[in-house]
């Protein structure tokens, strides 16, 4: 508290109030930061670093995932304070506004093969995707993305400013090129025009992919991907005002490939080591 108002107060004169030495004061205030202060000071540094290249939307869990990312050993409760005390936080989520809409009618054969189910226990075997909407001041974008529900990446995706049928078959067609395998992928979607349109039914069906749609009325049913673009829009949209759609599209970009799918290959290879340890025989098993 002295250190704090030193600056607005006589030292000697809140040392007296506070019944508190004088001496004492300046010898603390003088001593050398220990192992853990200097630690913390190391840590808080690279913590306002990650936060700024963030544009100040990653709060404690995320930075705590980065900084482990990084081959740091510290834990989510030391990293919560430290932010704390510098008033460092993320973006809190906005609260989604519900629009009511008519379903379109699942095509013949096309069930939800998801069930609600997000696990993947292997990439490329479960999709989802989804179109959404980015406000600029010459209209609309929509972007339509594919979200891999195993390594959360999001490995095609289409900007346009109509939302039809070309432009989700671009998103999956981007998806397709970068597939490694060429085994059967779930890929999970909403009633929307363009995704029972028969071009896409039609594409989806000529590339391995295996068609699945929502109930009516259950928007959950693809709550993974309206997940990621609520991430997407707490971590950049609502931070932008955007004039030109080129502008927006730039961002978004920007968002996509330098730094959602690089920290999500992060992630998938911390969690590849992880299981690599586990999977390895001991000294006393050999």
């Amino acid at each position: 508290m002295i250190a704090h108002c030193r600056s607005e107060y006589p030292v000697r004169m809140m040392c007296r109030c506070l019944e508190v030495s004088t001496s004492g004061f300046y010898a603390w205030a003088s001593r050398t930061p220990g192992p853990r202060a200097r630690a913390n000071a190391r840590l808080l540094e690279r913590i306002q670093e990650i936060h700024e290249d963030s544009l100040g939307v990653i709060g404690a869990p995320r930075m705590h995932e980065d900084l482990t990312d990084e081959g740091e050993s510290v834990s989510l409760n030391r990293v919560a304070r430290l932010m704390a005390a510098a008033g460092l936080q993320g973006w809190p989520r906005r609260r989604k506004r519900r629009f009511g809409g008519k379903p379109g009618i699942r095509p013949a054969g096309v069930t939800n093969l998801l069930e609600r189910d997000f696990n993947a226990n292997e990439p490329e075997t479960k999709w989802v995707t989804d179109i959404t909407e980015v406000l600029t001041d010459e209209g609309k974008l929509y972007l339509c993305v594919v979200v891999d529900l195993y390594s959360k990446l999001v490995p095609g995706w289409s900007m346009h400013h109509r939302q039809d049928r070309h432009m989700v078959v671009r998103a999956v067609q981007m998806a397709v090129w970068q597939r490694e395998g060429d085994n059967e992928v779930i890929l999970h979607s909403d009633r929307g025009g363009q995704f029972i349109s028969g071009t896409y039914q039609k594409f989806l069906g000529g590339n391995a992919l295996v068609s699945s749609m929502s109930a009516v009325g259950h928007c959950a049913d693809n709550a993974a991907c309206e997940g990621f673009f609520g991430m997407l829009k707490r971590e950049r949209v609502h931070h932008r005002r955007y004039r030109t759609r080129d502008e927006a599209r730039a961002d978004l970009f920007d968002y996509l490939e330098r730094f959602h799918n690089p920290r999500m290959r992060r992630r998938v290879a911390r969690r590849d080591r992880e299981l690599s340890a586990l999977t390895q025989p001991s000294v006393e098993t050999g």
